[in-house]
């Protein structure tokens, strides 16, 4: 019983260190609502906001589910203490300027779309499903963020030097 037991807490540990990473990124992602450049991006930062909500939904309740204290997702993502929280440190770096947030997402996008892709072929069918549907919208904020983060970089001088230095 004790393997099983075992199991189930390092099952929650993983499922509690996705969630809490889209988590933290999505509230530091939805900083930017009504504040980016243009408008175009204000609204896609918003969509992608949403859409790592969206995901911390799914990863948490199952961490809730599996961990049997009849703790939902909204428990698990704000009544927690914080040494609690299991996620990438990447999503904690501030915000900085918009190349600085646009560079954390492209490093979170290239780590998330592997690591989805993987849990896809789980053998765990939820969490097989989470990962399948979660990989949908990651393979597309994948592709913005790589074509923002080069367009930026081969963009100005200005541009150009604040992706250097993010």
């Amino acid at each position: 019983m004790g393997a099983v037991l075992d199991l189930d807490a390092a099952l929650v540990e993983g499922l509690c260190r996705m969630g809490d990473s889209t988590l933290v990124l999505g509230h530091r992602v939805s900083e930017w609502c009504g504040h980016a450049p243009v408008l175009e991006e204000d609204i896609a930062l918003a969509n992608t906001a949403l859409d790592l909500i969206g995901q911390t939904q799914m990863w948490l309740g199952l961490a809730g589910d599996v961990e049997g204290r009849g703790r939902s997702a909204d428990d698990l993502a704000f009544h927690r203490d914080v040494w609690e929280f299991r996620n990438l440190l990447l999503v904690e770096r501030p915000n900085g300027d918009f190349g600085h947030t646009l560079m954390r997402q492209f490093l979170f996008d290239a780590w998330h779309q592997p690591m989805l892709a993987g849990l896809a072929q789980s053998q765990d069918a939820r969490i097989a499903e989470i990962s399948a549907k979660a990989g949908k919208e990651v393979a597309y904020h994948l592709e913005r963020s790589a074509d923002l983060v080069i367009r930026l970089g081969d963009g100005s001088d200005e541009s150009h030097a604040r992706m250097q230095t993010a």
